[in-house]
């Protein structure tokens, strides 16, 4: 397939998926703990003015890292949030760069074809809809399996605390709920045919669990794991660690630091947790993301 026929199914796919909508406004084996975390890592996705990079943070004491595609100039303003990012190499022996991106006030879809370089070769942002300025988190989720498939969703964390989601395929079946405006940062951590989780920290210091049922009306369950401590993070970035465990990356943007965690099978304050150390480091992106270069299985952290 040609570039330009590429940059025109990549449009018409974001079209598909995502549609045109405002955003809503305000009136390690089986557990990631223990030493078998060090072989764990986490995709992230670093984005500045100046570049989008995807690279391999892996649960080495300190954590060590590879890098995977680094982007030059990717966006012609400054990134807010940015949703997951993935890349691949094409047929040209370039890579394809596919990602949600919030620039100003407006949420996009992106595609960027990548020579080795870094150099944009060619790029399509597809505008999704505006009102997204008031928003301090983006994700989204899928999943299947064998046996059992569901929607694919993104969620928006609204800064007065309004949690929404929205059917990623249609933008149909949206559905909200109140009651977070302490959340300062999440990470999706589980994703089953039955329910979304996210770990979430708290400007007060603690770390909680939101479990989310795919039903409707959205009906989230909160669970406490940790009371303080935790609320230096601006950004947090999971990928799942053995069967059931979490490898966690906590992003202090004020200082540009990152510490990471391996995270047990989340179960309330029983949790276990264990620091593999401060990234040897600084992270100056002014958003992060979750970054992979390939199919990853879905998480089970909860």
């Amino acid at each position: 397939m040609s570039r330009r026929s590429r940059l025109f199914a990549a449009v018409a796919t974001a079209s598909l998926a995502f549609g045109a909508v405002e955003a809503p406004q305000a009136s390690a084996s089986d557990s990631a703990s223990g030493s078998a975390a060090a072989v764990c890592s986490v995709g992230v996705g670093s984005i500045s003015s100046m570049y989008l990079s995807g690279w391999s943070l892996l649960a080495t004491v300190p954590p060590t890292r590879t890098f995977g595609v680094e982007v030059n100039d990717p966006f012609p303003q400054t990134a807010r949030l940015s949703g997951p990012i993935s890349s691949s190499r094409n047929g040209e022996g370039n890579y394809d760069v596919f990602g949600l991106v919030v620039l100003g006030d407006v949420l996009y879809s992106n595609y960027s074809i990548v020579h080795d370089d870094g150099v944009i070769l060619a790029q399509a942002l597809q505008r999704i809809g505006g009102g997204w300025s008031s928003y301090i988190a983006l994700d989204t989720s899928t999943y299947s399996s064998r046996t059992a498939s569901r929607l694919s969703y993104l969620y928006g964390l609204r800064r007065d605390g309004v949690l929404f989601r929205w059917n990623a395929r249609t933008w149909g079946q949206k559905t909200s709920y109140p009651g977070f405006s302490a959340v300062k940062s999440m990470a999706l951590i589980s994703s089953t045919a039955t329910y979304d989780t996210f770990l979430a920290t708290t400007r007060g210091g603690a770390l909680y669990t939101i479990h989310i049922p795919v039903t409707s009306p959205m009906k989230p369950v909160v669970k406490l794991v940790r009371r303080s401590t935790w609320q230096g993070f601006e950004a947090l970035l999971a990928r799942k660690c053995g069967i059931y465990g979490t490898l966690l990356l906590g992003i202090d943007k004020d200082t540009q630091s990152g510490y990471l965690y391996a995270v047990g099978h989340a179960n309330g304050t029983s949790t276990v947790i264990q620091s593999r150390g401060k990234v040897p480091w600084p992270l100056g992106g002014s958003a992060y993301a979750r970054w992979s270069s390939g199919p990853e299985s879905p998480p089970f952290g909860e």
